[in-house]
């Protein structure tokens, strides 16, 4: 196991040290009042103006599998611009006025407020009255419940995603090495190919977001699933020595020199092209860059030769490597007012089938459950769907229980983590940032 010097600890500090003094806090509120409801005879629905996909989907359905539902209640839609969408939620739940389906609030501590001021639809019960509770998958329903910190369903995955190690096939085997299995073996097989001449591992360092997923995956593996949640609720620290030991491994990575030169340069786009263009043989990534694997244009080194390889566990640690990093990228949720039988035949209906769907038209990766799978799916998108059918369970990514202004500091901070001890960062901002769903990919 590489140990980092007490040097490399000092510039490690800074971050941890923020992110420790209540980065991990969430706020609540109280309920909200007024009289405007939903009409029973449609089915309302609010999204994101930026987002095509689920309005689109839902359209589908209404001509085909929910044409029943949309007789009897005809799909009406609205739309609010991305950057003033977590706004405009407030604004209608503070009148009582949330649309019958609509985007989740893309800050989880917010989404928070919705519960607790019961303005939100328990979807565990529903489901379950419904007869669709196993059409949600058990990884994305675990995903959704450590998110909101709830026992219970109140939105639904029309997205799923999962993070791992995405390969170079041809390298691997060029370099007698195997799919890394522990930490240790991901390590080794990087100074083998670094003796090799092959630069390890693509990273989008001037995001920041991409070497936070590695200490927070790190973390989980080390100290168990809900060692982030332990620092939540105020039972642990982020300064802690058991969880500065996660970025002290990441960032000894990076001053041996793993993650190439100017790291802090690299932004998302261009560390894809460099894994897409051979000159990596390790990305860790969501699985919502499928579009850009399986894009011939981008994608020179070819969509088979494309392994996956879950974060690696770490040896003596408490977590298990079929706890599969994910995030439900674009959820949805169900106001509790204007809720009727009409509004649940939808909700039914979606569940049943927005999953293939999705899947068909869009090539989206979802949180439900399959019925009939598209023949010919590209092999990376074949792999993503069986780890996901899988997986017994999910675990968080790093900044998903911070408030905003937490995440805000650990993104920056992070870039300088993977850097060599002699280089600073060439940028202090992260062009590209996923949204605070989780999801890299633009809404």
């Amino acid at each position: 196991m590489i140990t980092a010097p007490n040097s490399r600890m000092r510039r490690i500090a800074p971050l941890v040290a923020v992110l420790g003094a209540g980065a991990l806090l969430l706020t609540g509120c109280g309920p909200a009042g007024g009289d405007a409801t939903a009409g029973s005879g449609k089915f309302t629905y609010l999204g994101q103006t930026e987002n095509t996909t689920i309005i689109g989907t839902l359209k589908t359905l209404a001509t085909d599998q929910c044409a029943a539902e949309e007789k009897a209640a005809p799909l009406t839609a609205d739309k609010s611009a991305g950057p003033q969408f977590d706004q405009k939620l407030q604004l209608l739940a503070g009148q009582d006025a949330l649309s019958n389906m609509l985007m989740a609030a893309g800050t989880p501590s917010l989404m928070k407020q919705f519960i607790d001021a019961d303005q939100l639809v328990d979807l565990s019960a529903e489901l379950d009255e419904l007869g669709v509770s196993d059409k949600i998958l058990p990884a994305a329903e675990s995903t959704i419940k450590a998110l909101y910190g709830e026992d219970t369903l109140y939105s639904l995955p029309t997205e799923f995603n999962i993070e791992g190690f995405r390969y170079n096939k041809q390298i691997l085997a060029d370099n007698g090495i195997e799919a890394p299995a522990t930490w240790d073996d991901l390590v080794a097989a990087a100074a083998t190919l670094d003796g090799a001449g092959v630069q390890p591992f693509s990273a989008a360092g001037k995001d920041g977001w991409p070497i936070t997923r590695l200490v927070g995956d790190y973390i989980a593996r080390d100290l168990g699933p809900d060692a982030l949640q332990a620092v939540a609720d105020g039972d642990a620290k982020l300064t802690d020595p058991e969880y500065v030991k996660a970025a002290d491994e990441v960032a000894a990575l990076g001053e041996a020199g793993y993650f190439g030169e100017a790291i802090g340069s690299i932004d998302y786009n261009a560390a894809i092209k460099e894994f897409l263009t051979g000159k990596s043989a390790f990305f860790y990534m969501g699985s919502w860059a499928l579009a850009n694997f399986n894009d011939e244009e981008q994608n020179a080194i070819g969509a088979d030769n494309i392994g996956f390889a879950p974060f690696p566990g770490v040896e003596g640690g408490q977590g298990a490597i079929d706890q599969v990093p994910a995030n439900v990228g674009v959820p949805v949720m169900f106001a509790k007012k204007g809720f009727g039988e009409s509004q649940a035949a939808w909700l039914k209906c979606i569940v049943s089938n927005y999953g293939d769907a999705v899947l068909n038209e869009s090539g989206v990766v979802s949180g439900f459950a399959l019925d009939s799978p598209p023949a010919g799916l590209p092999e990376t998108t074949q792999i993503v769907q069986q780890q996901i059918q899988d997986a017994p369970s999910s675990i968080l990514w790093f900044e998903a229980l911070f408030t905003s202004k937490g995440t805000s500091v650990s993104r920056p901070m992070a870039v300088g983590l993977p850097a060599a001890a002699s280089a600073e960062p060439s940028s202090r901002n992260s062009s590209r940032q996923p949204t605070t769903r989780g999801d890299s990919s633009p809404s």
